[in-house]
């Protein structure tokens, strides 16, 4: 879900370049408009969140949570509407 998501933005022209990190808590996806930057939103996994809050979250370039849920499409969702655009 988060490659095809991904896939749909850097087609868009949103999103470059990403990183996958692999933690002992913690597993990773962050997204870059350019490899130099801080990531754009990084997409989180803890499993240790899975009874409380939900496992999966998108944080925010300034380390705010934008969304936090247990299932990714539902938190993923918040991203996809930024695809969306009016056309004219």
């Amino acid at each position: 879900m988060i490659l095809s998501l991904y896939g749909r933005m850097v087609a868009a022209g949103e999103w470059r370049d990403y990183g996958i990190s692999c933690l002992r808590e913690v597993a990773v996806f962050s997204v870059f408009r350019r490899t130099a930057e801080h990531p754009l939103y990084r997409i989180e996994k803890r499993p240790k969140l899975r009874g409380r809050q939900g496992m999966y979250a998108v944080i925010g370039m300034d380390g705010q949570i934008l969304k936090r849920g247990h299932d990714l499409k539902t938190v993923l969702r918040g991203l996809e509407k930024k695809l969306i655009r009016a056309v004219d």
